[in-house]
Parts: C-alpha cells; sequence; structure tokens
C-alpha cells in the first residue's frame, strides 16, 4: 500500500474495535486482488482467528442451483456472492431478522448486529422463513491469524466501522463498497468512487 493512504487515510481517523457485527473496507489502493474494493463483515474476532464475508463480490451461479431449498428466502439477486479465497466449498448465511424477532430466542441464528444474524445452515429453511426479510449465501469466506488482521489494520490496508442490514441485502444495482464509504467519516467520502484500477480513472 502507498504511503499516502497508510499514513494519510485510514490511520489519521479514529479507530473502531473489530468486533463480530462491523465490516472491513478495503483500502482505496488495495494492492490484494482478492480484496479489492472488499467490505467483509466479521462473523467471528477471537485471540485465535477472525473470520468473515465479503459482501461485494456476486458470482454468476444462482443460488437455486448449489441450495435450491433455501431459494426462496435468497434476496434479490438471487445470486450466490463469493464471501472469500478459502474453503469455496463451504457456505455462509446471512440474514437480516424481521422487526421484534430475538435472535437469541433461537438456536439457528448468531447475531451479530441490530438484526443482522449468521443463520446455521444445518437448520430447515421453513422453520426460519418467518423469522427473516431476507438472506444472502457465501461461497468461502476471509480468515486471520493471530495479529495479522491488526497488522494490516496498523498498515492501514482496513477502515473499521459498524455494518448495516442493508450492507447485507444490497440490491446488484448497488457498490456497496461506494456505499459504505460515503457514510463514513471525512474525507473518506470523496474516496467512494475511486476505481477499481486507478488506470481506468
Amino acid at each position: 500500500m502507498s504511503d499516502f493512504y497508510a499514513d494519510r487515510l485510514f490511520n489519521a481517523l479514529e479507530r473502531n474495535e473489530v468486533s463480530p457485527g462491523m465490516v472491513l473496507v478495503a483500502a482505496p489502493d488495495m494492492e490484494s486482488v482478492e480484496f479489492n474494493r472488499s467490505v467483509v463483515l466479521v462473523i467471528e474476532h477471537s485471540q485465535s482467528t477472525t473470520f468473515g464475508v465479503n459482501l461485494a463480490a456476486r458470482s454468476d451461479l444462482a443460488v437455486a442451483n448449489v441450495l435450491p431449498e433455501w431459494t426462496d428466502l435468497a434476496a434479490k439477486p438471487q445470486a450466490l456472492y463469493i464471501g472469500g479465497p478459502l474453503n469455496q466449498q463451504a457456505v455462509v448465511g446471512l440474514a437480516i431478522t424481521k422487526a421484534g424477532v430475538d435472535p437469541a430466542a433461537t438456536t439457528h441464528f448468531n447475531r451479530l448486529a441490530n438484526r443482522l444474524v449468521h443463520v446455521d445452515l444445518r437448520s430447515s429453511p421453513t422453520e426460519i422463513a418467518e423469522s427473516l426479510e431476507g438472506m444472502r449465501f457465501f461461497a468461502g469466506y476471509a480468515e486471520w491469524a493471530p495479529g495479522q488482521l491488526e497488522a494490516e489494520i496498523e498498515a492501514g490496508d482496513w477502515y473499521v466501522a459498524p455494518a448495516l442490514p442493508s450492507d447485507v441485502l444490497a440490491p446488484g444495482r448497488v457498490d456497496v463498497w461506494g456505499d459504505v464509504m460515503r457514510r463514513q467519516p471525512m474525507p473518506l467520502p470523496l474516496y467512494s468512487t475511486y476505481p477499481s484500477d486507478p488506470h481506468d480513472n
């Protein structure tokens, strides 16, 4: 990462703590092809690991082709998203519960933030359908070893921010990375239209 972004953009702002329900927003000039313009929702953060999925990478594969029994609960576009580079044979389910639903009242959900939950895909879709507004399904995930994510944040690779339900269920036309950047403190909104390849600008 260039010294400009590491020293004068993310590190110049007040830092939020990493925890489940927060998102990791990739720096505008993230060098990693796998994480360029990514918004990683943190699902687990402990002394042994940090685990999450990228909300911003939609595939061309329909949920119906992979998890047909869950298709009716999938929010439009009903596509499988690429959660990260690791174990893409595994699928992670995230959902937004309806107003008034208590995620703690069932073993099907692990509450992350607001009405945002991590869904146990061993559940029956019919058991939880009435509790949800919509779901997203992610193939693979991102994971960091102890101290690895902290070092990347220190280097200015990631900005940590609270997640919103709209980040997970964003319509297909929405640029999730740009949308998240626009609601952050100045000067981050100014970079919300930063291209994935600066040479295109």
